[in-house]
């Protein structure tokens, strides 16, 4: 009799001791995905570039094509597009590229969260480094009080909701009139120029926002992007989810220390916040086997054990159905011929050099 006690225990003891049986991945599969698209957006930035430069020149010197992938730094012109497209039912002749990376980002939305904020986005990514930097150079980052956090956060959603609103109110026609008009159909030029010549004050907002990103955890992606606020949204419909299995854990909590969105991932059995961007960091972070996984529902009537086996999604699984579904929908624009925006050798010839006079027109 003396050694029941042990033997009771032995079960409790046996969960607690149980590790991966390789090391988790994820991160450095995520790193590769998110460099690839920051070094794909930096070429695409290249091209554009010197394009905006042969125009610049008169139409001399070395011609290279308009990249339409740079359409992806338009996301206004993306859902004007989306809207035209709903209520016509044609594909808008202008920026039509922007369109199309706004559905295949939302298309990975709705299937695996928001992990275009935390795979794709160069923006997302560049917030990372700055908020580890942050944590090398201060042991730590800084959490806003939850009287302040809450409310920063509805920003996003307020920026989002204005564009929704404005767009949302115009009829075929007024979007129309928008995209043809010289503003809109040099946007892309204006957007590069208005790094290439930043001004004092362009200067001073980005150096505050490096700053804040700095200090604390995915300060834009968290507060301020109404794209990210976007994704969130659709990413509510999402089968796919952060989900923790409660007899498979051993309590540790270093998921929620790992969590850059700061959410109770030790405390909830599934994930259904829109601010979650299947980043996988807290996956990574679990050292207890089968205890956490971004997967589908477990089935149902199956012993525990295997429940999960066939619905997690691998870091690998995830960055192929990435390609797929963003590559699918670039592949589908490009065959139908509505991926290059068309204009007239003349209207280059006279918009983009003087590209920086045209204001915004009125909605």
């Amino acid at each position: 009799m003396p050694h029941e006690p042990a033997a009771a225990t032995q079960p409790q003891e046996k969960k607690k001791l149980v590790r991966r049986a390789a090391a988790d991945r994820s991160q450095h599969i995520r790193t590769i995905v998110q460099w690839s698209f920051v070094a794909l957006n930096a070429w695409l930035g290249v091209q554009f570039l010197l394009w905006v430069r042969y125009w610049e020149r008169g139409g001399s010197g070395l011609y290279v094509s308009r990249p339409a992938g740079a359409e992806g730094w338009l996301p206004i012109a993306g859902l004007i597009n989306l809207k035209y497209l709903l209520i016509s039912g044609r594909i808008p002749a202008i920026h039509p590229a922007a369109m199309f990376l706004l559905v295949g980002f939302l298309l990975s939305s709705l299937l695996l969260k928001k992990a275009f904020c935390s795979w794709l986005c160069p923006v997302g990514t560049l917030s990372e480094v700055l908020w580890k930097l942050g944590r090398k150079l201060f042991g730590r980052n800084f959490h806003l009080p939850r009287w302040v956090d809450i409310p920063l956060r509805g920003l996003k959603y307020l920026l989002l909701g204005f564009f929704v609103a404005v767009i949302g109110a115009m009829s075929a026609e007024a979007l129309t009139d928008f995209m043809q008009a010289p503003y809109a159909l040099v946007a892309d030029v204006k957007m590069l120029n208005f790094f290439r010549n930043i001004g004092l004050t362009g200067v001073i907002v980005l150096g505050v926002l490096v700053l804040l990103s700095v200090l604390v955890q995915n300060f834009w992606c968290r507060y301020l992007c109404p794209y990210g606020a976007l994704m969130g949204l659709v990413s509510l419909l999402s089968p796919m989810k952060i989900r923790r299995d409660p007899e498979a854990c051993i309590d540790c909590a270093k998921c929620a220390h790992a969590c850059p969105a700061n959410m109770p991932v030790d405390r909830l059995f599934q994930i259904r916040s829109a601010e979650c961007t299947a980043c996988m960091a807290c996956v990574a972070a679990c050292p207890a086997e089968n205890a956490l996984q971004f997967s589908l529902p477990p089935w149902k009537n199956v012993a525990r054990a295997d429940r999960w086996a066939r619905r997690a999604a691998s870091p690998v699984v995830v960055a192929c159905l990435l390609a797929a579904i963003v590559g699918g929908v670039i592949g589908y624009a490009k065959i139908t011929g509505h991926w290059q925006t068309e204009l007239p050798r003349a209207v280059y010839l006279d918009l983009v050099p003087a590209a920086n006079r045209f204001s915004h027109p009125a909605f």
